[in-house]
């Protein structure tokens, strides 16, 4: 394996590490956003303020 390859191998791996990072964080934030969801649908809406 010449250094030119590991130089390539390594940039593909942080690529790929990049990705995984970024598909967790766009898991979890699904996951938040549907718990938001969830409970803001179980609770029930404030109610209006009289104007007067």
């Amino acid at each position: 394996m010449s250094s030119g390859s590991v130089l390539l191998y390594t940039a593909a791996m942080t690529k790929d590490e990049k990705a995984e990072r970024l598909a967790a964080a766009l898991r979890e934030n699904l996951r938040r956003r549907k718990a938001q969801a969830r409970d803001a649908a179980a609770s029930p809406p404030p109610a209006p303020e009289e104007r007067g």
